[in-house]
Order: structure tokens, then sequence, then C-alpha cells
């Protein structure tokens, strides 16, 4: 188990259903991805995730904190293994600068970010969303882990609604991880070009990828969401 600050970050027992879900579906609506940025995610596991797209030419890890990094290739291999893939380059630089230096330059953006608190407070405002839209390529579609609507409603609610006060296209769809507050978890993916909502996969890319808990029906019924989540996010 990896903690942060008192926050339990991952576990081995069920960090792939959070990587795969983080990872795959923004990496299977993009036609045809090539570089790749993940933003936060200092354990490897969505960069890991993403390598597994024969497309990807590059992925940048931009982590802000290097012990991370550090601990996670020394403690937990079977997340950290793709760190040190030649496709992969490492930052450790505070994300929102980062996205200032590189525009017009990736076709997918993942955002592996932690609680919003403290530094990671910034990656959920509008203003850093224009930063990530700038950094994108025509095509681009950015992916963000978005909390708790249980636990953390509030959060969640104001993370939808910047990303849609600055992409055309926005979905939200959910997953199940035991280890995370409430077991309930959300993904907000937003793309200018892509309409996310009405996406066809591509089937033979999908029947490529080793996962064990994302696939093909997942994907069909992705957007499905209960109605107290719908009804969430119409409230102002």
């Amino acid at each position: 188990m990896l903690i942060l600050d008192g926050l339990v970050q991952t576990t081995e027992r069920d960090e792939f259903i959070y990587h795969e879900m983080l990872a795959h579906p923004a990496m299977l609506m993009h036609k045809k991805p090539e570089r790749v940025l993940v933003i936060g995610g200092g354990d490897g596991g969505t960069v890991r995730e993403a390598l597994k797209h024969e497309t990807v030419k590059e992925v940048h890890l931009c982590e802000i904190d290097e012990e991370v990094v550090i601990v996670s290739e020394k403690y937990f291999p079977s997340i950290a293994e793709k760190l040190k893939d030649p496709k992969v380059e490492i930052f450790i630089e505070d994300g929102n600068r980062f996205l200032e230096e590189r525009k017009n330059y990736y076709d997918v953006i993942i955002m592996d970010s932690s609680d919003p608190v403290g530094a990671s407070e910034v990656l959920f405002s509008e203003q850093f969303y224009q930063k990530v839209k700038q950094s994108l390529r025509e095509g681009g579609i950015m992916v963000a882990q978005t909390e708790s609507p249980i636990l953390q409603e509030n959060y969640f609610k104001n993370a939808y609604t910047e990303i849609t006060k600055v992409f055309r296209h926005v979905g939200v769809y959910l997953a199940y991880i035991p280890t995370y507050p409430s077991g309930m978890w959300s993904f907000t993916i937003a793309s200018d070009y892509v309409d996310v909502l009405s996406c066809q996969m591509d089937k033979n890319r999908m029947n490529s990828l080793e996962t064990k808990y994302f696939c093909d029906k997942i994907f069909d019924c992705l957007f499905v969401l209960p109605k107290f989540i719908q009804d969430m996010l119409k409230k102002p």
C-alpha cells in the first residue's frame, strides 16, 4: 500500500482497476495516440497502461514529488515496471507550470493527480484545464480522476463544472475501487474534437490489450450513471 500525507494512493490488490479505467477509455477514443502526458501518477501504473497501446511513441510523466517515483520503483515493481521504458521521460516538476511550456503537443493527457488539496488543488481549476486544452493537438483528449461522488461531492461537481467551461464534449464515468473512500470513484473525460459520449471503440485495438478489469462491455456502457449522479451533475 502506498500512502501519501496520510491518504492511501494505491494498493497492489486493486490498482489495476483504477489505472485501467483512467487510461484506456481516452486512449481508445483517440484514433492514433502517439504522444501521451501523465500528470501525477508517479507510481507508474498509468504509464504502464498507456504503453500497452502500440501506437504510442512517447510518454511524458510529470510528477511533482520525486520520492513517489523512487519508492514505487523500489517497493511496487509490478506497478512501476515501465518507468524505465525507453519511450518514457520523467519530469520532476509542477504540472501546472509544465504545461505552460508545451503547447499543441500531446494526443492524450491523463490527470492522475492526488486529492485536490495543497499542491494538487490548482489541478482542478478552469485555468488549469485551459492549459491542458492548449497542450493538446488536434484530435486530442484529456481525462482526469475526479474523486468520489459519495464522499467528495463538491470536488466532483466542481471538477465537472470547470471542465465543461473549457471543453466542448465532456463525459463522466465510474469505477468501483475497494481501496478508495466509498468504493465509487469518478473520472471525467473531455475533448474539443471527439464526441466522447458517442465515440465508437476500435474493437481490434481493444482485443489486443491485456487487461483485468476494463473490457469492451464496460466501454459500451461507460457513461451509464446512477440516477442520483445524473441529478447531482444537473444541479448548480
